[in-house]
This record gives structure tokens, C-alpha cells and sequence, in this order.
């Protein structure tokens, strides 16, 4: 084992990856899953879609009435105060005849337009009279008209594949007459968290002991990118008892994640073991925090091994246990989008390493808003994600003022 008091055993900042060099070596070996179930739409909510959705029908499927009012011919009504005799009514559902000359429809939104009808005026422009309307205000042809194919042309892709399925597609793709979808089958991700400092919640807290927080943390960030999460618990710290868990993980999920155990310390035992089952292909990456950042294989399994303080556990499982989740899943969207905000703080020491520090948006003194950091940079302290809104890029060596340009990566976007 190494002696933590050797400093040769800290590898110089030279020796670390760098954040886009680590991420792309990373998403290189995302192998997307193949594996396609159909499910029913309420099924659906939060998958990922396997293979485009094209229209059946077209939408609408006839011209019909964008408004209440009347529908007639414009060349009916020459000038306002115009009186014409009604001749049928249509509410949405029924199928009207064509519209006699010179007369005028009483319909309903959504409701077939008849045969030889140009317009439709809104029943505000108009007036009823006996058994007759008067139209009080000028009519021009295709007013208040939806055309047949407007809105989507049968066979038009409305859904692309590897889309995440929010309930706005479901709404689309049921507009269309589709009952299933063709799913990527979740992806299941086998979890647990190393140390034997750790107690579950709910257990008396003995001395040296501490709550275990980074399996919850873990299975809410894994089920919230839809995969299918095998708990294997705590582990203790041991080789023996690592190696057992790794092995378990990658016979029976399509990735194993752990936290904790994957620095240089004596009782640090996943990389060692990660080793001896299959190889590390990353470890160490030069950023703050979640500076010790594993991946590797064990078999055929890829693994992720990410630092057991909890900010650097949520941090890092955002910034690359995510994307490479995402892009596994079929997911077109594996990278999050920055926004480009101001800085509402200085940063007159930048580290040398790039920096995703927790923040949120607050409005600045001209009602922009401004984002502001959190005052610890702990990554003990969990409180802070939960104050944080999201988090600001801190690019490395370069020092910021007040009201800088920088890139805010928020929750919102990361936790989905």
C-alpha cells in the first residue's frame, strides 16, 4: 500500500486529464444500447425513444374552424351589415353538407368546414337575427380557417429518435393515432458506496460513524436519468469485500458506480481491485472538485469510480457519469448547454485546475441576473447542492470580476 505521507505519491498537475480530454475519453467508450422494448404511451414518460415516430394522419385531417362564428363564402358578404339566412349548424364531431349559396353556417372551433365555405367570421363580428345573421365586419378569404395538413403532413418525422420523452410527446404522438413507442430498454447501473465509517440512515450513530448519504444521492441521480438501479449497498473496506461487489455489479448491470475508495489511501481499495478484475483506463482528472475520477472495466462492464466526499460524488457523476449515462441510452442530448450569465462575484485566485463550483442566479443591482457562488468550497458540504441552483464553470489559472462573462451549467439542465 502507499504511504500517504509520501508526496511522491501525488501526481503533479501535469500528470492529471484534463476535463474535455477525460470526457471525451469517456463518451469514446459510451456503447450505445441496442436492446428495443415497445411500450404503451403511459409507459413511456421519461424514456428514451429508440427510432423516429412519423405522422399516420395529417393534422388536421380536414380544413375546419379555427373560431366560434359563422362560416360562409367572403363574396357573400360585400360590405358590412350584410344579412344572411343560416342554413345548417356544426358543432366539432359532425360531417355538414356543402353550404348553399348565400347563406351562412353557424359552427363551432374544431368543427368541419363545408364544402364551398372561404372563411369564417368570429361570432364577436356578428349578429344573430331571426333565423339569419348579419356580418358587421368585412371578410376576407381563409380567415379563421385551419387547413388540412397545416399543423403536421402524413408521414412527417414528429419525433426523433433518441429523443427523451417528456409528457408534451406523448400529447404529439397520441394527436397521431400512436398507442406504443419503441423504447431503449433502461439502462441498469449497479451502485454502492465504500467505507466503513458508514451506517444507513436510521441506525443508532456510533462514534466515527457517519450517515450514509452518497447511495441515496447516487440511486435519485441514476432513477432521475431513468436507468434501472441494482443496489448493492455498503461495502466495507477491504480488497476481498470490493473485488466481491465489483464482480456482482458486472454480472448483472450494464454498469457498475461506486463512491469512495478510489484515491491513493490505505484503505482505499476499488481502484486496486478494478485493476485486478479488468484494467483503468482513467484516474485522476484535473478538476475541482472530483479530482480522483475512475474509469475502467471489469469484463465487458464499464465502470465508473467516482471520490466518496459527497459534493465531489454529485459533482462528478454530473459532469461525466451523466453524459456518458445519456449517450449509453440512445440520448441526443448527452451534453449540457451552458448559460451565458455574468458573474456576480470576484475570483482573484483561480485554481489551476478548472473549478464547477456550486451557485445560483441572483438579480444584480441593473435586474440582470448575476450568478453568485456558494462561500464554502468544501466538498464536504452537502448543503451547498442543495443551496445551489447549479454550477459555475471556473475556467483554470484565469481570474474573474464582477460582472464577467461566465458559463452557469444549471440543475435543471443536469438533472435530467
Amino acid at each position: 500500500m502507499p504511504d500517504p505521507n509520501d508526496l511522491s505519491c501525488t501526481p503533479t498537475l501535469s500528470q492529471l486529464k484534463g476535463y474535455d480530454e477525460a470526457l471525451a475519453l469517456l463518451l469514446g467508450q459510451a456503447v450505445v444500447l441496442t436492446q428495443v422494448e415497445t411500450q404503451p404511451l403511459s409507459a413511456a414518460l421519461g424514456r428514451v425513444l429508440a427510432a423516429p415516430v412519423r405522422s399516420r394522419i395529417d393534422v388536421p385531417s380536414w380544413d375546419n374552424s379555427a373560431m366560434d362564428g359563422y362560416a360562409l363564402r367572403a363574396a357573400d358578404v360585400p360590405t358590412p351589415g350584410t344579412r344572411l339566412a343560416l342554413s345548417q349548424r356544426i358543432p366539432a364531431g359532425s360531417v355538414p353538407a356543402p353550404l348553399q349559396p348565400g347563406t351562412a353556417a353557424r359552427i363551432f372551433t374544431g368543427a368541419p368546414i363545408p364544402e364551398g365555405v372561404d372563411a369564417v367570421v368570429i361570432q364577436e363580428h356578428c349578429r344573430a337575427d331571426g333565423d339569419g345573421v348579419v356580418v358587421e365586419s368585412e371578410v376576407r378569404p381563409g380567415a379563421n380557417l385551419r387547413r388540412r395538413g397545416e399543423d403536421i403532413a402524413a408521414g412527417a418525422e414528429i419525433i426523433a429518435a433518441g429523443t427523451r420523452l417528456l409528457p408534451q410527446h406523448l400529447g404529439l404522438a397520441a394527436s397521431v393515432g400512436v398507442a406504443e413507442l419503441p423504447l431503449v430498454r433502461r439502462l441498469r447501473v449497479a451502485v454502492f458506496a465504500s467505507g466503513d465509517e458508514l451506517v444507513m440512515p436510521g441506525q443508532p450513530l456510533a462514534p466515527g460513524k457517519i450517515y450514509n448519504s452518497n447511495l441515496f444521492a447516487a440511486q435519485g441521480l441514476l432513477q432521475g436519468l431513468g436507468c434501472e438501479v441494482v443496489d448493492l449497498g455498503i461495502v466495507e473496506d477491504s480488497l476481498e469485500a470490493t473485488m466481491a461487489a465489483l464482480a456482482r455489479g458486472a454480472r448483472e448491470a450494464d454498469l457498475v458506480l461506486a463512491s469512495g475508495g478510489v484515491s491513493v489511501g490505505e484503505e482505499d481499495h476499488v481502484k486496486p481491485a478494478v485493476e485486478r478484475l479488468g484494467s483503468l483506463d482513467l484516474w485522476r482528472i484535473a478538476i475541482r472538485p472530483g479530482k480522483p475520477v475512475a474509469f475502467g472495466r471489469i469484463g465487458d462492464t464499464p465502470f465508473l469510480g467516482a471520490p466518496g466526499n459527497p459534493v465531489s460524488l454529485f459533482v462528478s457523476f454530473l459532469l461525466f457519469a451523466r453524459p456518458f449515462i445519456l449517450k449509453r441510452q440512445g440520448r441526443s442530448d448527452f451534453l449540457p448547454r451552458p448559460w451565458r450569465v455574468r458573474a456576480g462575484f470576484d475570483w482573484p485566485r483561480p485554481d489551476k485546475r478548472r473549478e464547477f463550483h456550486r451557485a445560483r442566479l441572483e438579480r444584480g443591482p441593473d435586474g440582470e441576473p448575476r450568478v453568485v457562488v456558494h462561500p464554502s468550497r468544501s466538498s464536504a458540504v452537502l448543503s451547498s447542492v442543495v443551496w445551489a441552483e447549479g454550477l459555475v464553470v471556473l475556467p483554470e489559472g484565469r481570474s474573474l470580476q464582477v460582472g464577467d462573462p461566465v458559463d452557469f451549467l444549471p440543475f435543471s439542465e443536469l438533472l435530467s
